[in-house]
């Protein structure tokens, strides 16, 4: 009845829809969340995750750690 390669094409199409569909509400979500920074004068709104401030601070010691053992002091 039904063409196989018509409905794995179907598929196909559907996955390929969803898989834009997500990203696309990924990146709306990030937009309002900078919008929403900006708003409050780039403090973070309560209950509002801020990952890329720790990872910044981990990557600065990080950094002087290296240029330590670089320079020969033990740190």
């Amino acid at each position: 009845m039904t063409d196989p390669t018509l409905l794995v094409l179907a598929f196909a199409a559907t996955l390929a829809l969803a898989l834009v569909s997500a990203a696309a509400l990924r990146g709306w979500q990030g937009w309002l969340e900078l919008r929403r920074l900006e708003l409050n004068g780039g403090r973070a709104a309560p209950g509002a995750r801020g990952p890329a401030r720790v990872e910044l601070t981990e990557l600065r010691d990080r950094v002087r750690r290296l240029e330590a053992l670089a320079n020969g002091v033990e740190g």
